[in-house]
């Protein structure tokens, strides 16, 4: 009998997916995925609500005018400069196709989103990985003059460490002739966004997502803001693949949301004392981590095994997020969620320091 894979194109067979966090069902804590613990804004259900109805039976509009309108005004640019997809890793993946080359290494950081790799493999991207330094931080100049490219996530994941804004405008600017592209999807936690910079820079691409900071992981909508030469190249890969990205319902959230930024705000702000919360309790309980300015932190134990602890909180019904991958095998990444929720955690982790034989 033949073997499925033997249909494989080279594509499929050179593919090595993604592994995204445990989806468990039933009553748990879930704080692997990085999702917003806060609903969306009211005025999105509200929103959403009024679309149901019979233009469903329409195509959505494949230009997304008014959400990339809506998206524009937030940092002061045109529509021409925005470009909307289905998540922010589809954007990603116009990226990889639009603007790096077959013949060219791009680099981004060897403990980053493991996606980028996942992406380089599938488009036969060469790469050259640049080590993070011992406190995980990327360091600027390392990615200065690349032969074909720089990506990388701001604040990066999972560490959640931020790079600061005149350091991502040098990447940018020692890299003229190559695209830089800013990952970021956990900016509105602690940073500040360099998508004003487009301008200044036409090279660089900044990618942002509507999943975390605004509650709507459940509806895929995806950012990229760039000058219109680079949207444009992201538009001709998304026209030769599918006109519409983005169904009905994801735009009518999408430009909702974005409107309602004060709500947004406001549900920040409280993830961000959450994590500090946390941080202050886990140091308590012997934890070290880093500066996350993201919606999760990142934490090893001094004397307790990552992978044994992870396990220890599953078995309690809290899921956590483990990489066993060189360098960061003993961190744990942990997503903020309600105050409820990190009470359980923290009275979770601190029986397991307590009993760590049990």
């Amino acid at each position: 009998m033949r073997s499925v894979s033997e249909y494989w194109s080279s594509a499929a067979r050179r593919a090595e997916p993604y592994a995204p966090g445990d989806q468990p069902g039933g009553k748990v804590i879930k704080l692997n995925t990085n999702e917003n613990p806060y609903p969306p804004s009211p005025k999105v259900l509200s929103a959403l609500r009024e679309a149901v109805g019979p233009d469903l039976r329409l195509y959505p509009d494949p230009t997304a005018a008014k959400v990339r309108s809506t998206a524009a005004k937030l940092y002061g640019l045109s529509p021409e400069e925005v470009f909307v997809g289905n998540g922010s890793d589809e954007v990603l993946a116009f990226a990889f196709q639009a603007f790096f080359h077959q013949d060219k290494p791009i680099r981004f950081p060897d403990i980053t989103y493991s996606f980028y790799p996942v992406y380089a493999r599938l488009y036969q991207i060469p790469v050259e990985v640049v080590p993070v330094t011992e406190g995980f931080a990327i360091r600027a100049a390392d990615y200065y003059r690349s032969p074909g490219g720089v990506i990388f996530p701001n604040p990066n994941a999972p560490t959640g460490l931020l790079l600061a804004l005149e350091e991502v405008a040098s990447i940018a600017r020692e890299n003229h002739g190559q695209v830089v592209v800013v990952d970021e999807a956990y900016i509105d936690f602690g940073g500040e966004s360099a998508a004003p910079l487009v301008r200044q820079y036409p090279n660089l691409l900044v990618i942002q997502t509507l999943s975390k900071s605004r509650s709507l992981a459940g509806l895929r909508i995806g950012l990229a803001f760039g000058s219109a030469e680079l949207i444009e190249g992201l538009n001709r890969i998304k026209g030769s693949f599918n006109s519409y990205t983005m169904d009905r319902l994801a735009l009518t959230a999408a430009e909702a949301a974005l409107e309602d930024s004060e709500y947004y705000s406001e549900i920040c702000q409280k993830v961000i004392q959450t994590r500090t919360a946390l941080l202050n309790r886990l140091e308590e309980l012997g934890f070290r981590g880093t500066r996350s300015k993201a919606n999760f932190v990142f934490a090893a134990h001094s004397h307790i095994p990552a992978k044994e602890i992870y396990e220890k909180l599953k078995e309690r019904g809290i899921y956590v997020r483990y990489f066993p991958a060189p360098r960061i095998n003993n961190y744990l990444r942990i997503s903020i969620g309600t105050p409820t929720e990190m009470d359980a955690l923290t009275a979770a982790l601190a029986d397991i320091v307590q009993h760590p034989h049990a």
